[in-house]
């Protein structure tokens, strides 16, 4: 039982770890905000969850799970609130490309309260 625990956490820190690298080079490589917030948000959440879970096998303690559920749950809910206020913060300010927007329908919403309507 104790081999299957510590593969496990290793697989679990191992995949997390791969996970928020991956994020972290999004950052640095994707070219606007739009795409570096989806690169920044996607992976980090789920490289944190596979993080929290190889603590968590690897403290093999029932007592750290509920403050691994709190972690998990804070991150949860900033990072997407977070990232939503930092992408129409950047839209606001026109720092991403708009060529690459499928379809815009922030812009309607914005003119629309610009002009008053």
């Amino acid at each position: 039982m104790e081999t299957l625990t510590n593969v496990l956490t290793a697989a679990c820190l191992l995949l997390g770890c791969i996970m928020s690298l991956g994020a972290a080079i999004g950052l640095i490589r994707f070219p606007d905000l739009l795409s570096r917030l989806h690169a920044g948000t996607k992976p980090q959440v789920f490289g944190l969850t596979l993080l929290l879970l190889g603590v968590g096998f690897a403290a093999r303690d029932w007592a750290i799970w509920p403050l691994l559920l709190v972690i998990l749950l804070l991150q949860l809910l900033t990072i997407p609130i977070s990232a939503h206020m930092m992408g129409r913060s950047g839209y606001r300010n026109k720092h991403f490309r708009s060529a690459d927007l499928a379809q815009d329908d922030l812009r309607t919403v914005i003119e629309s309260a610009e002009s008053g309507k």
